[in-house]
């Protein structure tokens, strides 16, 4: 992995884009690490919730793109561009619901992603689909996404809000919303529902205090038992990328 630039963008709040970015960020920092690479450079542009940039351990940058009258100044996304391209690296894009369509609209207006490609950096865009109540919107915005652009897309499938399927049953990729689009598709990962009680406890506790797992890892306010739980998910989640066609 090297040069890469991953945006994370979905019109749904509330859907997990900063739980990707985190998840995300780290599995790129690991393979920097390992390979020598310069350090991994993570932005958060979302206005209202920026927690992606209290994750002190990724040194996230906030770009603040919003003006004093509350109102998205486009042009402020020069900022990220230039930052983006004056430095080699791998860097994640945190977006909130909130800038989804600016951001989108500077981007395809300016012509960004060929301008990206022509320096030399490989850009995918990851978006998520959530289960239950959620399927519909997160589908069509999936379905936005993928027609905006010529992209590669990463999809995560968040099955926290419930399954991906339909109320005949059918799930999301077997649906031909999903295989009009698949062929945009080089990875899927998978953000499983595990048990509420002991995996989702420990990660809230884990996000809520933001810290990243190899913090968790060197932690005394987690036990032993929290912090195995915590190894398995991100091995999995880790798995999962590490198969993703970059």
């Amino acid at each position: 992995m090297q040069n890469t630039v991953h945006f994370i963008l979905q019109g749904k709040g509330g859907i997990g884009k900063t739980l990707v970015s985190t998840i995300l960020a780290q599995w790129l920092a690991s393979k920097d690490v390992a390979e020598g690479q310069q350090p991994l450079r993570c932005y958060d542009t979302d206005q209202e919730n920026s927690t992606f940039s209290r994750y002190k351990a990724l040194n996230v940058k906030h770009v603040p793109v919003m003006t004093d009258s509350r109102t998205i100044d486009p042009k402020r996304f020069d900022a990220l561009m230039i930052d983006i391209l004056e430095e080699e690296g791998n860097c994640v894009i945190d977006n909130g619901a909130n800038t989804f369509s600016p951001l989108m609209g500077y981007l395809i207006e300016n012509d960004c992603f060929a301008l990206l490609k022509e320096s030399g950096r490989k850009v995918y865009i990851h978006t998520i689909v959530g289960g239950g109540d959620t399927l519909h919107d997160t589908a069509m915005g999936f379905v936005s996404t993928a027609k905006s652009t010529d992209v590669p897309l990463v999809l995560w499938e968040n099955e926290h809000f419930g399954l991906l399927q339909s109320a005949a049953g059918k799930q999301f990729t077997e649906s031909q919303t999903y295989a009009d689009n698949a062929s945009r598709v080089v990875g899927r990962v998978v953000l499983s529902a595990r048990n509420a009680d002991t995996f989702g406890a420990d990660l809230k506790k884990m996000n809520t205090a933001r810290l990243t797992a190899n913090e968790v890892r060197e932690s005394d306010k987690f036990n032993i038992m929290e912090k195995q739980r915590i190894k398995v998910v991100f091995r999995d989640l880790f798995e999962q990328l590490d198969k993703v066609q970059w």
